[in-house]
């Protein structure tokens, strides 16, 4: 069991999110110099948002078991279909 103050599960989280930012640049940078076309330029950008949504939840989910007191490490990846269409 994780400890309620585990910082080293959401540096992993925030670790994974700045990989996954990198690499929407590198699609877009590879989109410009014709190294890729659109479609799979699309295609890669969705997918890469759909796990950027699920890791966002993922630690939204531990800051708030983190604040009401109980064990972040309860919180777990969603589906992608449920946490794609939250509202800011």
């Amino acid at each position: 069991m994780q400890e309620p103050n585990d910082a080293g599960a959401e540096h992993a989280i925030l670790g994974r999110i700045s990989k996954m930012v990198a690499d929407e640049k590198i699609l877009r940078e590879q989109l410009t110099a014709g190294g890729i076309d659109g479609d799979t330029e699309k295609e890669r950008l969705a997918a890469l948002e759909r796990e950027l949504d699920q890791c966002w939840d993922l630690l939204r989910q531990r800051r708030a078991l983190t604040e009401a007191g109980e064990d972040p490490g309860a919180a777990r990846v969603r589906p992608s279909s449920t946490v794609e269409n939250y509202r800011s």
